[in-house]
């Protein structure tokens, strides 16, 4: 077996709750800003969320809201989504988290798998929450801040909830986000306190964190990338969030200038903008010495342009939600284009040939597998998904075809779902992903497999284009030049939008049924 493993030192196993463990980092600066709100200015101290966390966590135990039952949270980041977060794990019952864009269908599948006895969301989204609450009578819904025709969250403050409820950190499920959902219903990922807490040292110690940074945090705290990245870590290292409810590329370098944050989190569409929209020139970001992408592999070239662009270091991570969510991070003491990282402490990784299950030599590609204490506890109601993801002694099998070079970086090649199988070659997605956003006239691409008679599939793109627009043989001519003739575009679809989820990840399913319409 060939084990790659980081040459840094494993961290001690934490026996923190998730909320144990920010309040300790909160704890030593009880009167430091903590929490901003990123839209109105409101300022939270750390002594004033405890405090709230705790009151909350009180108000719902007494109301039967939480021992051993499931609350449904569906809202865009805020300040009030760490407070109803910390507070449900504070008093030991488990968080699921929903994309507060989902139709009324998407929700009550997640209510009703998840078993949510009480949905929190905005007013914003209160009617269609409503809806998918109707068919399922033990669904109570709440709002935060005021509506119509919904209590208010507010009436759960009560006598504050001063001590962990006690769980069991490596079983019970503090929180039930759902996988990103690209292929079949969405499922949900049991992950435990030991998860979210050693994933935050893992992350802290790999990036470098450092007390004092502010971040301008859009990344979804429902997602695990802005849950884990974003809201824990901040808060439990010494960090500041400001809270965006979405992604504004004006708010957000209005926020990094301001609070003259050194480090970026971003997902691949945002690299995208800050490598080639004009209006990054009107700020001052010459504090950002570092931005970091997830969620989603980058190719070459645009990680390369952002850090030409913003003159500062483009590193990327690998994770997923199965990993609370990080495995490797590119340190910034020791970066190197077009990698997703080193394995972060305390994780083993292997490189696996999905047909013969044979381990692969450093620089051969095969399917990446990871084994450390971020690993999930399973599928909550599948048992089968969960026996077609972990082995028996822990390994978790990521899906993804990756290389692990001698040095110990690993480098994403593709999802082996998304492989487009064109005349026996193995043809890569984001490899030609990579190559189109590399066209100065492109703004952002997709490629997927289209059925073929003759060949099996043959790979078609869909492209945004700047203007002066190019046209298809234009782009067609453009990757013939960089890449073997098996990996040439059949056609490119121009459109305004590629969908993607919440984490950048594209949606391929959506562009398939484009093809059939």
């Amino acid at each position: 077996m060939s084990l790659y493993k980081t040459a840094a030192k494993d961290l001690p196993i934490s026996n923190l709750s998730v909320t144990e463990r920010v309040f300790v980092g909160l704890t030593g600066r009880l009167d430091d800003i903590v929490l901003i709100d990123g839209v109105d200015g409101r300022k939270f101290t750390a002594a004033e969320f405890m405090d709230q966390v705790k009151r909350l966590a009180g108000g719902l135990t007494q109301a039967g809201h939480i021992q051993g039952k499931t609350v449904a949270l569906m809202a865009p980041n805020s300040p009030e989504y760490c407070t109803i977060f910390h507070a449900v794990a504070w008093a030991g019952g488990t968080i699921t988290t929903l994309n507060p864009t989902y139709t009324s269908s998407e929700i009550q599948h997640q209510l009703k798998d998840s078993g949510a006895e009480l949905l929190i969301t905005i007013p914003a989204t209160l009617e269609v929450a409503q809806q998918a609450a109707a068919a399922l009578t033990d669904v109570e819904v709440c709002v935060i801040g005021a509506a119509d025709g919904a209590p208010s969250l507010s009436q759960f403050f009560a006598t504050a909830l001063q001590q962990q409820v006690p769980v069991d950190l490596d079983h019970h499920s503090v929180v039930l986000p759902y996988s990103s959902g690209t292929t079949g219903l969405p499922k949900g990922v049991c992950l435990s306190h030991r998860n979210l807490v050693m994933n935050i040292y893992q992350v802290a110690a790999a990036a470098e964190f450092q007390k004092g940074e502010t971040a301008a945090a859009f990344l979804p705290f429902f997602h695990i990338y802005g849950m884990t990245v974003m809201m824990n870590m901040h808060l439990a290292c010494g960090g500041v969030l400001v809270t965006m409810p979405r992604f504004d590329l004006e708010l957000f370098l209005q926020i990094c200038q301001d609070h003259a944050a050194r480090r970026m989190w971003i997902v691949p569409p945002v690299a995208l903008a800050l490598a080639k929209h004009p209006s990054i020139d009107n700020y001052d970001l010459s504090n950002v010495d570092q931005v970091f992408s997830g969620a989603a592999p980058m190719g070459r070239k645009l990680s390369d342009a952002v850090a030409a662009r913003l003159n500062c270091a483009m590193l990327q991570g690998f994770g997923m939600t199965e990993l609370a969510p990080v495995s490797h991070v590119t340190p910034l003491s020791s970066p190197r284009s077009g990698a997703s990282g080193l394995a972060v402490p305390n994780t083993l990784c292997r490189i696996v040939n999905p047909d013969s299950g044979e381990d692969m030599a450093p620089g051969e590609e095969g399917e990446l597998w990871i084994k450390g204490p971020q690993v999930m506890i399973g599928y909550l109601n599948n048992e089968q998904a969960t026996k077609d993801t972990l082995t028996p002694d822990g390994w978790l099998k990521t899906g993804d075809v990756a290389i692990i070079d001698e040095d110990g970086y690993m480098f994403i090649v593709d999802r082996l779902k998304e492989l487009i199988k064109y005349k026996g070659f193995q043809v890569a997605p984001a490899e030609l992903e990579a190559a189109l956003v590399g066209h100065p006239q492109v703004q952002d691409a997709a490629v997927i497999g289209k059925p073929d008679e003759e060949a099996g599939e043959v790979p078609v793109a869909f492209v945004i284009a700047i203007d002066p627009a190019p046209s298809e043989a234009e782009i067609q001519a453009y990757i013939a030049s960089s890449l073997s003739h098996y990996k040439q575009l059949h056609h490119v679809y121009f459109v305004d939008e590629i969908p993607k989820s919440p984490s950048g990840k594209i949606l391929r399913r959506l562009l398939r049924q484009s093809l059939t319409q």
